[in-house]
C-alpha cells in the first residue's frame, strides 16, 4: 500500500497523518486553537488541509490517545482540543522538525505568491469584464464573515484568491499562481475563527479596489495581504515553541510551557 505523503520540501518525508498531527499540535501550542475548541469533522478538515478524510481520522484518533485531543459521542459530541492538552509524541516530532526545516521555503513561497497575485490583480483591475467576478467574490467575502470554523474559512479564502487571479484572464499565469498557493497552503495551521473573521476586512478592501478598477490600490492591498503571512504563519509564530527535534521522554503539558 502506498503511503500518502505531502508535496513539498522536508515534509515530503512525512506521512499525511503525521503532518496533520503536527499542524494541530503547533496550533494548540501556539494558542491558535484553545482547550475545549471543537475541530471540524474529518471530511471538512481534510478538504482544508489537502489530505484524505482517512488521514484526518487517524490523526484525530492518535492525538486523542496521546491526550492532545478528546473525542465525545452523542448529539453534542465530536473532536475537541483537550482541556489540558499534552505535547505530541514520536513520530509526529519528526513532522514538527520537517516543518521547521522548511522555513526558508515557506518564506520563498510567500514572496512568489505575492509577486504573482499582485501582478494578476493589477491586470484584472484594468479589464472591462472584471465585474463578471464581483458577485461571486462578494458572496465569498460574506461567507468568510460568518464561517463557522477555520476549515470553512479556508475553503472560501482559497476560492476568493483563485477567482481573483483568474479575473486577469491570463490562464497560464493563473495556473502558476494556483500551484504556488497550493504549495503554500500545505503549511497553514488551523486558526481561531474570530481571528480569521477579523482579517476578512482585507478581502473587502481588495474587492472594493477591484470594483473601482483602481489598479494601484488593488495591487497595494493584495501585496500587503499576502506578505503579512511572513508574520502570521508558523514560520514566525513557532519561535515561541521549544525545538521540535528535542527528545521528549514524558508528556509535557502545554499549560506548563512558558
Amino acid at each position: 500500500m502506498t503511503r500518502e505523503t505531502l508535496p513539498l520540501g522536508a515534509i515530503r518525508r512525512v506521512t499525511a497523518v503525521d503532518a496533520v498531527r503536527a499542524r494541530i499540535t503547533m496550533a494548540v501550542q501556539l494558542g491558535l486553537l484553545a482547550p475545549g475548541e471543537r475541530l471540524p469533522v474529518p471530511e471538512v478538515a481534510a478538504a482544508a488541509l489537502g489530505v484524505s478524510a482517512m488521514s484526518v481520522r487517524r490523526a484525530y484518533r492518535q492525538l486523542d490517545d496521546e491526550g492532545m485531543l478528546r473525542r465525545a459521542r452523542g448529539r453534542t459530541g465530536g473532536t475537541f482540543v483537550a482541556d489540558d492538552p499534552v505535547s505530541t509524541q514520536p513520530p509526529a516530532l519528526a513532522a514538527l522538525a520537517a516543518f521547521d526545516d522548511d522555513r526558508d521555503l515557506v518564506h520563498a513561497l510567500i514572496d512568489e505568491r505575492a509577486a504573482i497575485e499582485t501582478g494578476l490583480a493589477v491586470v484584472a483591475a484594468g479589464r472591462a469584464d472584471r465585474t463578471d467576478a464581483l458577485a461571486e467574490l462578494d458572496a465569498l467575502v460574506e461567507r468568510m464573515s460568518v464561517a463557522v470554523d477555520w476549515a470553512d474559512f479556508r475553503d472560501a479564502d482559497g476560492r476568493f484568491h483563485r477567482l481573483l487571479a483568474e479575473a486577469a484572464r491570463m490562464p497560464a499565469a493563473a495556473e502558476l499562481h494556483h500551484r504556488v498557493a497550493s504549495e503554500l497552503y500545505a503549511y497553514f495551521l488551523p486558526y481561531r475563527i474570530d481571528y480569521l473573521r477579523a482579517s476578512n476586512h482585507e478581502h473587502r478592501d481588495i474587492l472594493e479596489a477591484l470594483r473601482r478598477g483602481d489598479a494601484g490600490a488593488l495591487g497595494a492591498a493584495v501585496h500587503a495581504h499576502i506578505v503579512e503571512l511572513h508574520e502570521s504563519m508558523y514560520v514566525a509564530l513557532a519561535q515561541r515553541l521549544e525545538p521540535a527535534t528535542e527528545p521528549v521522554s514524558t508528556p509535557t503539558r502545554v499549560s506548563d510551557r512558558g
